[in-house]
């Protein structure tokens, strides 16, 4: 049910933490995976990892945000693997934090543009290769920020990751008759590098948040990614699904 066997994956923010491990998965599921991220270095050693693994990648790098690196994803897959099958548009910051008043209107639409342009971009490309196979998964990382939490200070990255749930539910009804499912992955505080707790403080102050008590390994939610992009959420689309460790529903 989990296999991505003759499956074409792209991963953005792929060069390290969620993408990472999600590409690594799908490589290891039999997907044959474009990994994309800013950082050539990050990403040629992912490449050579998967490689050693036995498994099938190639890298772009480029900058999500930038409508010529989302057409040249697609063409990539096309031209080296045949096809498009999944996309998991996972590249995103958190952003300028801070009170709205200080925000400035450069830090919000940076923000906007890549968490939520960039996932719009990444999708006008990839619908049409996905329904060019007869289907498709596409996946957009989004938050429970925004979502079911307010988190002070979040008002750019909350209003862009809220704004993926929107899109994600509009491509879903669209483009379902022909193949495509569309779903939002929300997970919660998760162990990467770009993490904004950082201190033992924050660290046990963000682990307490959360129902488990604990804080995410990128792996698992590669885990979440990979049910959505497989067979087994073959009746799954326009969710918004929730892998943030009770986040959302924590009171304790």
């Amino acid at each position: 049910m989990f296999a991505l066997t003759k499956k074409v994956a792209i991963v953005t923010g792929a060069s390290s933490g969620i993408g990472r491990a999600t590409a690594v998965l799908f490589a290891k599921q039999g997907a044959k995976v474009v990994v994309a991220a800013r950082r050539q270095a990050e990403l040629d050693a992912l490449v050579a990892e998967i490689a050693d693994q036995g498994c099938n990648a190639t890298a772009l790098a480029g900058d999500v945000r930038d409508e010529a690196y989302a057409k040249a994803l697609v063409e990539l897959a096309t031209r080296e693997y045949g096809g498009l099958d999944i996309a998991f548009n996972n590249a995103g910051s958190t952003g300028e934090m801070g009170p709205v008043s200080e925000l400035s209107l450069e830090a919000f639409r940076d923000t906007l543009d890549i968490n939520l342009t960039s996932g719009f971009l990444g999708a006008k490309y990839q619908v049409p290769a996905m329904i060019e196979r007869g289907g498709g998964s596409l996946i957009f990382t989004s938050s429970f920020v925004g979502h079911t939490v307010g988190m002070p200070g979040m008002v750019a990255y909350a209003a862009a990751k809220a704004g993926l749930i929107g899109l994600t539910q509009v491509l879903a009804a669209q483009y379902g008759a022909q193949g495509v499912r569309v779903n939002a992955l929300l997970p919660g505080g998760t162990d990467t590098p770009a993490a904004t707790f950082k201190t033992p403080e924050e660290w046990a102050f963000v682990e307490g948040l959360h129902a488990l008590k604990r804080v995410a390994k990128p792996e698992e939610i590669a885990q979440s990614a990979l049910y959505l992009a497989s067979d087994a959420s073959s009746f799954t689309t326009g969710a918004a699904l929730l892998a943030d460790g009770g986040v959302s529903i924590n009171r304790t």
